[in-house]
């Protein structure tokens, strides 16, 4: 999932460079979805790996 956050944040600079604002803005708005469902995800990974321990 982070690799996908970290493709569409790529494509977003790449268009924005280019000048293709739309489409730089729609790839930013996915890219920070994506990453703040992989932080969740990795909170919760966390948070379940130390109460299995525990």
């Amino acid at each position: 999932m982070l690799y996908w956050a970290l493709l569409f944040l790529i494509v977003a600079v790449i268009a924005g460079a280019f000048g293709f604002g739309g489409v730089a803005s729609a790839s930013v708005g996915i890219a920070q979805v994506l990453f703040f469902i992989f932080l969740i995800a990795l909170v919760v990974s966390v948070v379940m790996h130390f109460a299995r321990r525990a």
